[in-house]
Order: structure tokens, then sequence, then C-alpha cells
């Protein structure tokens, strides 16, 4: 199968700010550690593809025009007014300016918009860069300012899918991704995260119109009962669905050390997941999306290309790895609290344990009339 690591070189930089949750190293370092594995290829069944920046009209094509506008003009000419902030929701603590913005976060949409159409061809694209699920038509929201999964649904459907899949399985629910195609029979959405966590949206009996189900989870939910949800209730649903195409968010923060949600997962059992759903069509978009530990998220991502593309996952790191890891910091994460693991490896111990009664509860809920 055809595999493709798309990215950009704007995200060696950071953005975002020091005093923001997105202020810490996540996509460079994922991909000087490919390059350090001799994962990204120039060329081959396996290439790196440098990531297009969206056109204005590509963008609009789901944003709307005043929206656009006055996040160009916010980078542009300095402080948001008062009433701009509040509109759009921008130049705010959350959804801050900063120069290269919106080349950024159009570079983000074209790589999922490029990503859909190289897997439509059959294969798996794989844009850890994207995954800006929380972006609203008309509105910035969650750190994201477009919606680049909603992009590479979009463009599946313009290629003439019938039957687009939209798996979310970040920590915090993907509600703009659900608001951008509610009442679209072509597109059925599956998020599951994290239950009573923001945006407080995405509850058990919430369908949007119908073509949508939400699985938020308890906190502390272990490798066991997330490989159970997914046998359980996100593959039989997405199977009655039977897509012509995938497309899946995996946020790094499920994971466990992550500072912004309590869920416990192993990257492993993430990796798992991501594989089952791309085996359930012959065109699947990857996507990132949230993570707020810079260990877990490097390891996660760097991880799931290598078995994307079919690389055996080394048990120890290289020196240059190891180092490049441990030069790492983030305020948010204590340093009695960093695993040392999250240096020398890729791949975290499994974390095993009993299934609770509540996730039978919410397999049963969403299979239900389905």
């Amino acid at each position: 199968m055809t595999t493709h690591f798309i990215s950009s070189e704007i995200y060696r930089a950071t953005g975002y700010g020091r005093n923001h949750p997105l202020g810490i190293a996540r996509i460079g370092t994922v991909l000087t550690l490919c390059e350090q594995l001799g994962w990204l290829e120039p060329s081959g069944p396996d290439a790196y593809v440098e990531s297009p920046t969206a056109s204005l009209d590509e963008i609009l094509k789901l944003h709307d025009p005043d929206y656009v506008a006055a996040l160009r003009a916010g980078e542009e000419h300095g402080p948001v007014p008062p009433a701009i902030r509040e509109k759009y929701r921008i130049g705010t603590m959350e959804n801050p300016i900063f120069q290269g913005l919106f080349r950024r976060a159009a570079t983000a949409v074209g790589g999922s918009v490029l990503a859909a159409k190289l897997a439509a061809e059959g294969g798996i694209s794989y844009h850890p860069s994207g995954g800006t699920h929380h972006a609203m038509r008309d509105h910035a929201s969650g750190f994201c300012y477009f919606n680049d999964p909603a992009f590479a649904v979009l463009t599946f459907l313009e290629l003439g899918f019938e039957r687009v899949l939209y798996v979310d399985l970040d920590a915090h629910h993907g509600d703009g991704v659900e608001a951008a195609f509610a009442g679209d029979e072509r597109v059925f959405l599956i998020s599951t995260h994290e239950e009573n966590r923001w945006p407080n949206t995405g509850t058990l009996d919430e369908r949007s119109t119908g073509n949508a189900r939400n699985l938020p989870v308890p906190k502390g939910i272990n490798d066991t009962e997330m490989n159970w949800l997914m046998a359980e209730a996100v593959l039989p649903l997405a199977r009655r669905f039977d897509p012509q195409a995938v497309v899946i968010t995996c946020g790094a923060d499920p994971l466990a050390g992550d500072p912004l949600s309590t869920m416990a997962l192993s990257n492993t059992c993430l990796w798992d997941a991501v594989m089952a759903l791309a085996g359930l069509a012959n065109s699947t978009v990857v996507l990132g999306g949230g993570g707020y530990n810079p260990w877990t998220v490097a390891r996660c991502w760097t991880g799931l290309w290598g078995r994307i593309s079919s690389r055996d996952i080394p048990e120890t790191l290289p020196p240059e790895s190891v180092a490049l890891l441990e030069s790492l910091e983030c305020d948010l994460v204590d340093d009695e609290d960093r695993e040392p693991h999250w240096t020398t490896t890729l791949a975290d111990p499994v974390n095993e344990g009993p299934v609770r009664d509540r996730i039978r509860e919410i397999a049963a809920a969403v299979l239900a009339d389905a």
C-alpha cells in the first residue's frame, strides 16, 4: 500500500508563544526523529511530501469570507479590536495572533487537501501537522483557526466518494468537523473523547442530525477499555457505514501524561486503533490533533508513521534521538512526572486494566438504533 508523509518546514517553529499550551516543540521534533531513524524518504512508496499552502479560494469553501479577512487583518495590522476579538474569537489567550499564523493555518489546510488527493489514488496519507478539528466556519476555537480535517473530508466528496467516514480519537470532541457536516448523509462521524472535558459537547445522546455518534469516555480510560470500545462499538459502527474513504484525527492528548486530559492510553493502543480504522477502506487520511506533552506527542506521531509505513519500531532510540528528547521543555509537565522511557523509546508500555461498566454502557448506547 502506498503511503505518504505530508508536512512542512513551517512547523519547525512552534508558533503561538511560550505561554500557550501549543507553544511547545511538536511537529519539528517528529520530523527530526523520523529523519534520525531514516524514515523520511525523498521519493518512492513512502515518500515525504512538502505541504502546499491552501489558496484563498480553497479556504473559502468552508470558511466565512469576513472571518478569513479578519484573521488576515489581525496578523497584518496588529492588535485585534475588541468587537472583532469577540465576534471571531481571535487575538485571545486561547487563539492568539502571532507572526506567520495565516500561512501556518493555510498550510495545514493545503496539507489535508493534498493528503486526500493522494489517498484517493489508494493508500494512506499521513499529515501529522493537521488535526485542527475545533475551528468553526465563522470563528476560531480551541487553538484552531481553519478546520483542516473538514477539508480532507470535503476533498474526498469533491472527488466523487459517496461515503466518507470521519473518526476522531482526540481527547476533545471533534465539534468543528461535526458541525461542518451535520446532516450530510455522505459523511458519518464518530468521536471518542473524554467526558466533561472542553468543549463540553459530544454527549452520549448527541447524534447531530443522525450522522454522528459520540463516545465520551470516563477519566483514566486504559488500553483494555479502548480496545474493547474499538472492537465492540467503533468498528461495528464504521462497518455498517461501509466507507469508501476514512479520515482520522489522532490527537496525542489521550495518552497518559498529557496535561490537558486524564485519559491514560499508551501510544501503541492509539496506533492499533488507527491501523484498524485504516483497514476499512482503500483510501485513508491520518491527521494529528491535540497533544500538550512534547515527549508523548513526538514519540506517538513518530511511531505512528513507523506503523503506517510498515517499519520496525526500535526498542531503543539512537543517541541523537535520546539527546533530542532530553532537550525538550514544557512548563505544563513537572520534572518529577516525566517517565524515563519518554526519552529512550518510542513505544509505551501497555496499560491494561478492567473494562468498567460505563464503557459497556457507552457501547450499547451508540449501537442502539444505529
